[in-house]
């Protein structure tokens, strides 16, 4: 099946409506924080910072190191300075850009790119690193790590610019990913997990339980892909390697594929389940928002400092 011709820009992939709604679920979120600690506190854990968050009045049970002595000298009254201490995290957004994300439905695609701009604006705003990924038969060298809201916009260059095409290689690719081990690492992978062999996602999950951190696979579908529209003589191309095949497709076979398309996606969960990496199923026709404040809300370090 050809791919269907459609141009893109940032502006077409990234519309004010998306962000709009992306700055509505970080305030959601936002919302239902609950400050843990206040005042000035030290603490021995690294890669936190301190964000002002305001100031009150000044009790004889406060540390007299908090007050802030030029409000006093302007006001005559004592205030103290409140902080909220905030766990940096090193964000890492990796991206599977191979064919098979583009051909035969761009949805996945555009998901994908989707997926990696709420991702990397979610670590912006929430004060973390933020690195990002492109992988196919290996992954890619990121750019420097991004931090502050200033550099959103280099993530929208990079989820416009990506190509998607190729073959996959997801096994080596995910040996070979080394993510910093100086930060606690939060990873995210945007792939559909189809490999050259149907056990080789697998495989490759086994290789991703050792990365330092916390790990989640989003698995991007079609849901064409689930129930394939199809009867009587057909012609297969396989997208990353242009083989081909021609066969005749029954009903019966149609019940085969789907048996075998349900076994993969549940041996991918189940694999995902055993070695403790949090696993969501991305169909591109459900609701981008719900899915995405589900992935915040189950549980995630990203999203347990809005939460």
């Amino acid at each position: 099946m050809a791919e269907r011709p459609l141009t893109e820009s940032t502006h077409d992939l990234f519309d004010p409506d998306f962000l709009d709604r992306l700055r509505a679920i970080f305030l959601r979120l936002k919302k239902r924080k609950q400050l843990k600690k206040k005042g000035i506190q030290s603490t021995t854990a690294t890669g936190f910072t301190r964000e002002f968050k305001g100031f009150r009045h000044y009790t004889p049970r406060d540390d007299y190191r908090a007050i802030d002595w030029q409000l006093f000298a302007r006001l005559d009254r004592l205030f103290i300075r409140l902080y909220e201490e905030i766990q940096e995290l090193h964000i890492h957004i990796v991206v599977d850009t191979s064919a098979s994300m583009n051909q035969p439905f761009v949805e996945k695609k555009q998901t994908a790119q989707k997926l990696a701009v709420a991702l990397g604006y979610m670590g912006l705003v929430g004060h973390h690193r933020v690195s990002l990924y492109s992988t196919g038969e290996s992954v890619s060298d990121p750019i420097a790590p991004l931090k502050g809201q200033s550099n959103f916009q280099r993530i929208l260059d990079f989820a416009s610019s990506l190509k998607f095409e190729g073959k996959t290689n997801l096994e080596q690719a995910f040996q070979d990913f080394r993510p910093s081990r100086r930060r606690y690492g939060i990873i995210f992978v945007i792939s559909d997990l189809y490999g050259r062999e149907i056990d080789e996602a697998s495989k490759s999950i086994k290789h991703a339980s050792l990365w330092p951190g916390e790990v989640h696979f989003l698995q991007v579908s079609h849901p064409w892909e689930e129930d394939p529209d199809l009867d009587g003589e057909i012609e297969l191309l396989d997208v990353e390697t242009g083989e081909s095949r021609r066969l005749w497709f029954t009903p019966r076979d149609r019940k085969r594929y789907q048996d075998c398309y349900r076994q993969f996606l549940e041996g991918v969960e189940r694999e995902c389940q055993v070695r403790h990496i949090d696993y969501q199923r991305w169909r591109t026709d459900y609701p981008f928002d719900d899915l995405f404040l589900d992935l915040l809300s189950r549980g995630s370090a990203l999203g347990a400092g809005f939460s």
